[in-house]
């Protein structure tokens, strides 16, 4: 009868440790799949930042208008200025629609390292000089710089340069990134 109960008790304490141990096993598996989906998915650290633009007009090389525009944006979505008029014009006899002139810069920025990647898209419209219109209809100028670029915080960089077909003015966009703490 002892012999019995040692032999049950044996089996019964094996069965116990045999249990413990599958249950640890079974704990530990999410614990290293969650380690795992870290290191596949790490979380992205986002900072701060400060872009400045600067939109020059130049003529036979020298600055003759310049006009400065900032926004604080993140690393990662894109980011809007948009600063302008809506005009009315009539396409036809009796009706109109609107045209928005002015100013608009969408940016987007990434980390890269040391360096930053810089994504910028705008877009700058305006009426052209009375001596430039030879309509009844209004004629508008727009400037479209797009750019995605490289660039290291503190030191601006031009983003896009672009002649005037009808002038000898040429128009620049720099921007300059700062990191905000």
């Amino acid at each position: 009868m002892q012999r019995g109960m040692g032999v049950w008790l044996l089996a019964v304490s094996m069965t116990f440790c045999c249990g413990v141990r599958s249950l640890e096993a079974q704990e530990e598996k999410p614990a290293s799949e969650d380690n795992r989906a870290k290191t596949e998915h790490p979380l992205k650290v986002v900072h701060a930042y400060r872009v400045d633009f600067s939109i020059s007009e130049l003529q036979d090389g020298k600055r003759i208008n310049t006009r400065h525009y900032s926004m604080d944006l993140n690393s990662g979505p894109w980011s809007q200025i948009k600063i302008g008029t809506r005009v009315p014009v009539s396409p036809s006899q009796g009706s109109f629609q609107y045209v928005d002139l002015g100013t608009s810069i969408d940016c987007a920025l990434d980390d890269q390292g040391e360096d930053l990647a810089l994504d910028v898209r705008s877009d700058f419209s305006n009426f052209s000089s009375p001596e430039d219109q030879h309509s009844a209809q209004p004629v508008i100028r727009q400037i479209k710089i797009n750019g995605r670029t490289l660039t290291a915080p503190g030191k601006p960089i031009v983003i896009g340069a672009v002649d005037d077909p009808s002038s000898n003015r040429q128009f620049q966009l720099e921007a300059t990134v700062t990191k905000l703490r």
